[in-house]
């Protein structure tokens, strides 16, 4: 990847990332579509309970933090379009998978087998979905828009999700489940349309870089990703009941306020990293993040309540692209694709370990420990993000390990 700025405005950069940015989508639109339908289905129409859902729900996540790897070997040897694709048609094989899960609905068993078998396909697709999507809008853009980039594939993301939910209670209330399969079957298929016709970039010579080369060079960032999520995973897992809790309504807004800062610091500020560097950025958005969460665990009344989820919003918008760019400047180039692999997976492990743990300590204590707790973890992405700030890498050593 070539090291020079990229000058072209950001109407053509965005033109030229749309299709990519629509991959990314695609992706998560279908994981958001299903996340109100599955619980549903799983509990009152197969009659399971809830470690059952859990089992199910969970598959995906434990199946794209075991995928990344390899989703990230393959787009940096086979190419990032290779990458898109494949993670497309697995995406397609998820939706046939939940749809022939009702074929068998008259044993449950056998039925919620083959979805937990669809939702790990579905947690593979993501993985080569999002790895080869910015691995190569990266390559599309240079280096000069990588935060922006990372930033775009970020709010892509996102606004699916929250689109994805509503449409799929709304789809599953009407036509049951079987609608929720036939989406994840055919949205991917019409996405494959947009993709196939674009020019791919050619992988890069590969060599002699081991994984733990290319691992060494993203850990940190990794690890204060892990710590700089935990306000996405307090807010995602257990805001709406620490409203329910204290009497706040509409309890759902809370959520909600959380993710339109969110999305408007990602359009807005989205080029901050590239300005003026991925540690700084980090550095400054976590201490906001990390204010709005302890604001929520303190708050005596709803609005301040809420100003703290705007603020945990706002905070989070950049931590993830702002580290992003803080591991693509550290990893060598030709193995872009394996080193947002190995960062994307620092985010599976917050939200696999990390919020699970807010979960016990909320269990305990009380749900307003676990924004206290989030708080104080939040914290230890300060240091962290201090001295990536303090040891930058220079434009002619990218890709070079330093202790």
């Amino acid at each position: 990847m070539s090291t020079t700025v990229d000058a072209r405005p950001a109407s053509s950069l965005a033109g030229s990332l749309l299709p990519l940015l629509a991959a990314v989508a695609v992706v998560f639109l279908i994981t958001g579509v299903a996340l109100p339908a599955l619980p549903l289905h799983v509990h009152q129409r197969l009659g399971f309970g809830t470690f059952v859902v859990g089992l199910v729900a969970g598959a995906q996540f434990t199946a794209s933090l075991v995928s990344r790897i390899w989703a990230g070997l393959y787009s940096d040897t086979r190419g990032a379009k290779r990458a898109v694709i494949a993670g497309l048609i697995m995406a397609t094989a998820a939706g046939l998978l939940y749809l022939s899960s009702l074929l068998v609905i008259a044993t449950p068993v056998l039925s919620v087998a083959i979805l937990i078998l669809g939702r790990a396909v579905l947690g593979g697709a993501e993985s080569f979905i999002i790895t080869g999507a910015q691995s190569w809008g990266l390559a599309v853009a240079n280096s000069g828009s990588a935060g922006k980039v990372i930033s775009w594939m970020g709010t892509a993301m996102y606004v699916a999700l929250a689109v994805g939910a509503p449409l799929g209670t709304m789809l599953f209330g009407r036509y049951g489940f079987a609608a929720i399969g036939l989406a994840t079957t055919i949205v991917p298929i019409a996405t494959l349309a947009l993709v196939l016709p674009l020019r791919g970039v050619e992988p890069k010579p590969q060599a002699k870089r081991p994984f733990a080369a290319v691992a060494k060079a993203v850990w940190l960032p990794g690890l204060a990703l892990s710590f700089g999520s935990l306000g996405f995973g307090a807010m995602t897992s257990f805001a709406i009941l620490l409203f329910v809790d204290r009497g706040w309504q509409p309890a759902w807004a809370s959520f909600t306020a959380f993710a339109l800062a969110f999305i408007m610091a990602r359009l807005v500020l989205g080029h901050l990293a590239d300005r003026i560097g991925g540690a700084k950025v980090a550095l400054v958005f976590v201490l906001v993040e990390a204010v709005g969460q302890c604001l929520i665990w303190a708050a005596p009344s709803a609005w301040l309540g809420f100003v703290g989820a705007v603020l945990t919003g706002f905070g989070f918008s950049l931590v993830y692209p702002a580290l992003g760019l803080e591991a693509v400047r550290r990893a060598p180039p030709e193995s872009r694709g394996l080193a947002m692999g190995v960062y994307t997976a620092f985010l599976d492990v917050s939200m696999g370990i990390l919020s699970p743990l807010l979960g016990l300590i909320g269990s305990i204590a009380g749900l307003g420990a676990v924004f206290l707790s989030s708080f104080i973890l939040l914290l230890c992405t300060v240091p962290l993000a201090v001295w990536l700030l303090i040891h930058p890498i220079s434009p002619n050593r990218q890709g070079e390990n330093h202790d």
